[in-house]
């Protein structure tokens, strides 16, 4: 199966997640690379560096956003990250993956222009692929 896809983020505190969905994409070869953030800040942090560095070659191209994480949340990277994404020269996926099925959770993520989709954890297999591919 092609790599259609250079770089993925996933934006999540849960190792038990973050190793399983890094498996799956290398497995599957789904992505070149899988870069994973703890928190939403140092994923922050990673987004201004490689703008004010001008390596825009490094963002990646599909964000895998957890909603519940220390140090800033799912929620304040998007508000922060909202304000950078002009500067960003090629287009980003951004989904929220979450645990929670609150309907608020999923109505307020989607009215965000900045997410593509909401996705419930655990995230099946062919959502991967369809997204990856």
């Amino acid at each position: 199966m092609p790599q259609n896809t250079k770089s993925v983020c996933i934006i999540d505190d849960d190792n038990m997640y973050i190793n399983l969905v890094s498996k799956i994409i290398e497995l599957k070869k789904l992505s070149e690379n899988v870069i994973v953030f703890k928190n939403g800040k140092d994923a922050l942090d990673f987004f201004i560096t490689s703008i004010d560095d001008h390596t825009n070659n490094r963002i990646p191209q599909v964000i895998f956003l957890d909603l519940n994480m220390p140090i800033m949340d799912g929620w304040e990277f998007l508000q922060e990250f909202d304000k950078i994404k002009d500067k960003i020269e090629e287009s980003i996926d951004l989904y929220v993956v979450s645990s929670s099925i609150d309907s608020r959770d999923i109505n307020k993520a989607k009215s965000i222009d900045l997410v593509s989709d909401y996705l419930t954890k655990p995230i099946k297999l062919g959502d991967f692929e369809k997204i990856l591919v």
